[in-house]
C-alpha cells in the first residue's frame, strides 16, 4: 500500500505540467475584469486565487474535490459504530483528491497519534497567559510557538532547500499540526473553562472521538466533533483565514507563522465570530418569547418585528449561495436524529425559524438569499453538549479550519506559487480613470 505522502507525490508530479503550460502558453487570458467598487471593497468577487481543494457552487454549496456534502459524507470510510467518517479519511482526500481506503484512511490515524503528543513547552507557554485570555489569542500563540520545530523552516536555514521538494517538509509541518490542533483546543477549554482538569488522550481513538474525550464530554459528541471539523473545513480561498494562510505562507514562511496569522483572521467579529452571534440572539429571541417555543403565527409575528424595527435575522442569506447552505442542512440532519438533542427547546426554536423564515424573508424582499446559512445551526448543538462559553466556538472553528487552510498551502509550496503581491493605485489615480476633476 502506498502512504498518503507517496500517493500525494505522484499527483504532484502529475499536476505541475497543467499549471506550467497555463502560465506559459496561456497567460495572457483574462478571467474577468475589475471594478472600482471592487479594488474599494475587499476585492470581493475578482478571480485571483487558484485552488483545487474546495469550490463553493452558489446553488450545491462548498465541493471539497468535487464533491458536495452528502457525497463527501456518503463516501468517506466510517468509523466503526459511527454514521460519520474519521477526519483522517477526509484529510487524505483534501490533499489527494481521491476517497481513501479503509486501509489508507487508518493510516492516517496512526500517523497523527504518532504526532499528537503536545511539547511540554507549549502547555508552559498556554499556563503562563492571563486566563482571562481570549482562547483565540491562546491557540494562536500556542501554534506559533511551535514554530521552532518547523521541519520547513529549518529545511530553509540549512541552505539545502528546494523549490521543488520543499513541499514535503511543508506536509511535514501540516500533519505535525493537524495532530496537534485538537489536543490543544481542548487542553485550552479544559484548563480555562473546566477548573483546569486536564484529560488524556485515549491512544484507541481517532481525531474525533479524542477531542470528545478530551473536552470531557460523552459519546455522540465524538460524532459531533467529526461532522463539525469537516464541514468548517474549508470554503474555498477567498474567506480571511484561508486566504490569510495562503499569503503568509506564499512568503516561505512555515505553517505555524502561517496559520497562527490564518487564526487571528479567523477570530475577528466579521468571520468566526457569526456562530456565537446568531446563538446569542436566538437565545434572546427566545428570551422575548416567554422562554417557550411559540405557534408559527406568533413566530412570524416576532419575525416582522424584528424585520420592521431595522434589525436582521442573523444567520440567514450568504455572499454566494442562493439556497440552503448544505452545511446547515447537516447539523439540522444530526439534530432531527439524535435522541434528546431533536427534542431541546432551542433546536425547536432553531427548526421553527428554518420553516418560516424563509417565506417572511422573501416577502420583506432585502435579502439576496433568504436560506440560512452554517452559522444559523452550530452554536445550539455546542450549547446542548455543555459548551456554554462562545468565545470557546471561534477555536472549535479553528480546528476544523486548518484542514483546508494546510491542504492548500501544501499545494502551494507544491506547485510552485510566488509570493502574494498585488499593485496598488491611489485615490487620486481612481478619480482620474473615473473623469473626475
Amino acid at each position: 500500500m502506498s502512504t498518503l505522502k507517496q500517493v500525494l507525490a505522484q499527483k504532484i508530479a502529475e499536476h505541475r505540467p497543467r499549471t506550467t503550460r497555463l502560465v506559459k502558453e496561456f497567460g495572457d487570458t483574462k478571467l474577468g475584469d475589475v471594478t472600482m467598487a471592487q479594488a474599494i471593497g475587499g476585492a470581493r468577487g475578482i478571480k485571483c486565487l487558484v485552488t483545487d481543494i474546495s469550490y463553493l457552487d452558489p446553488m450545491e454549496g462548498i465541493r471539497f474535490r468535487g464533491k458536495t456534502i452528502p457525497e463527501t459524507f456518503a463516501a468517506l470510510p466510517k468509523v466503526p459504530g459511527s454514521d460519520y467518517p474519521y477526519v483522517e479519511g477526509f484529510w487524505y482526500m483534501l490533499l489527494t483528491g481521491d476517497v481513501p481506503t479503509m486501509e489508507q484512511t487508518l493510516e492516517v490515524v496512526e500517523d497523527w497519534k504518532e504526532r499528537s503528543q503536545v511539547p511540554q513547552y507549549v502547555i508552559d507557554v498556554l499556563r503562563a497567559l492571563p486566563r482571562d485570555s481570549h482562547p483565540m489569542a491562546m491557540f494562536s500563540a500556542a501554534i506559533v510557538a511551535m514554530q521552532r520545530d518547523s521541519v520547513f523552516a529549518a529545511k530553509y536555514a540549512s541552505g539545502k532547500f528546494n523549490k521543488m521538494t520543499c513541499w514535503e517538509e511543508m506536509y511535514e509541518d501540516a500533519n505535525n499540526l493537524m495532530a496537534k490542533l485538537g489536543p490543544i483546543g481542548a487542553y485550552i477549554y479544559r484548563m480555562k473553562y473546566m477548573g483546569d482538569t486536564h484529560i488524556e488522550a485515549d491512544p484507541n481513538l481517532d481525531m474525533g472521538g479524542n477531542f470528545a474525550r478530551m473536552m470531557g464530554i460523552p459519546a455522540p459528541y465524538d460524532d459531533v466533533a467529526r461532522m463539525y471539523f469537516i464541514l468548517h473545513s474549508d470554503h474555498e480561498s477567498g474567506n480571511v483565514s484561508a486566504h490569510t494562510t495562503h499569503l503568509v505562507a506564499s512568503a516561505l514562511s512555515d505553517a505555524y507563522y502561517a496559520y497562527s496569522a490564518g487564526i487571528n483572521g479567523l477570530a475577528g467579529p466579521l468571520h468566526g465570530l457569526a456562530n456565537e452571534e446568531v446563538l446569542r440572539w436566538t437565545q434572546n429571541f427566545m428570551a422575548k418569547l416567554g422562554g417557550e417555543v411559540p405557534t408559527e403565527e406568533g413566530l412570524k409575528k416576532a419575525l416582522w418585528d424584528t424585520l420592521n424595527s431595522g434589525q436582521v435575522i442573523p444567520g440567514y442569506g450568504h455572499a454566494v449561495l442562493r439556497k440552503t447552505d448544505p452545511r446547515y442542512t447537516s447539523q439540522r440532519e444530526f439534530c432531527m436524529k439524535t435522541e434528546g438533542l431533536k427534542d431541546y427547546p432551542l433546536f425547536q426554536l432553531v427548526k421553527m425559524i428554518f420553516e418560516v423564515a424563509p417565506d417572511v424573508l422573501t416577502e420583506h424582499g432585502k435579502a439576496k438569499n433568504p436560506w440560512p446559512n452554517v452559522d444559523a445551526q452550530s452554536g445550539v448543538i455546542q450549547w446542548y453538549y455543555g459548551v456554554t462559553q462562545y468565545e470557546f466556538y471561534t477555536v472549535l472553528f479553528g480546528v476544523g479550519r486548518a484542514l483546508g487552510c494546510l491542504a492548500n498551502i501544501t499545494w502551494d509550496r507544491a506547485l510552485g506559487y510566488g509570493i502574494e503581491r498585488p499593485k496598488s493605485v491611489t485615490t487620486a489615480m481612481l478619480e482620474d480613470a473615473a473623469g473626475i476633476k
